[in-house]
């Protein structure tokens, strides 16, 4: 457990100041980019799993991953353009596997992970990137690292209360691991980041908003993470990747925050703290 741990907060330690230099000094175009770039790695990592083998499968569905994020981003304020890019998403995955056929066994969950993949990961992670631009110099920023704390200190909360106090197991068929104290210390480190926005850095946040906001994405965020634990016990892999160390890849890092930006931005779009 030290090991591990101590991989954690040396990894934390090389990501996390240039992460918040961007996320603060940095245009909001930057931190688009940085949102593309780990769509893209997110999207090759569950690829793998659905199509394995087949690279040029893979690559067509993370390009097309990519593609949603972007379009997401850049069409936000045009339905039409957004709709026809989606609708283009959708037959692209229906149709790649006609082309790359491949084993009939999987060619079901190759389709449907190629509709379903780019939206999952390419349409709700392109949703913090809009948190950053739409909150302007005022909120973005603060919004942002707010969706950022609620995964963080929940994925916090809920490695030492599982650690320490978990006995019983929250979902043992997708997730061996989890236990339901830990699904409390999420709540709870969810909530320790919810309070902080409200009381430190977000006043415009309201603490009879912060806190029942804060319970919910803790909780939409552990099950963010159950879905991935599903997809990868479901395709027999054990960590999406390796590219963050301590932490698994990419997609093992920001299960929950894919969930959990939405559910902030939206909130954030019903009571007036996005432009």
């Amino acid at each position: 457990m030290k090991s591990n741990l101590a991989i954690r907060l040396v990894t934390a330690a090389v990501v996390v100041p240039p992460l918040l230099a961007l996320l603060f000094v940095g245009p909001a175009w930057g931190f688009f980019v940085l949102v593309l770039v780990a769509c893209a790695v997110a999207a090759d990592e569950l690829y793998r799993m659905t199509h394995p083998g087949d690279v040029v499968a893979r690559t067509v569905a993370t390009l097309t991953t990519v593609g949603a994020c972007a379009a997401t981003y850049l069409l936000s304020a045009d339905p039409r353009g957004l709709l026809t890019v989606m609708a283009a998403v959708t037959l692209l995955g229906l149709l790649t596997p006609l082309w790359r056929l491949g084993d009939m066994q999987t060619a079901a969950l190759r389709t449907l992970a190629g509709v379903a993949g780019p939206f999952y990961i390419g349409v709700l992670l392109a949703t913090l990137a809009l948190l950053r631009r739409d909150g302007g110099e005022d909120h973005g920023g603060r919004l942002v690292f707010m969706s950022l704390t609620f995964s963080w200190l929940a994925d916090t909360g809920g490695y030492f209360f599982g650690r320490f106090l978990g006995k019983t197991k929250l979902y043992e068929a997708v997730s061996p691991k989890k236990t339901r104290a830990g699904f409390v210390g999420a709540l709870v480190g969810a909530s320790v980041g919810g309070i902080l926005a409200s009381l430190v850095y977000l006043p415009a946040l309201p603490l009879a908003h912060a806190i029942p906001l804060s319970l919910f994405a803790g909780a939409i965020g552990q099950l963010g993470d159950l879905v991935e634990s599903l997809l990868k016990r479901s395709t027999g892999i054990k960590d999406s990747g390796g590219i963050v160390p301590g932490h698994g890849g990419m997609l093992d890092r920001i299960d929950a925050l894919i969930v959990v930006s939405p559910i902030v931005y939206l909130f954030a779009s019903y009571t007036g703290l996005l432009h």
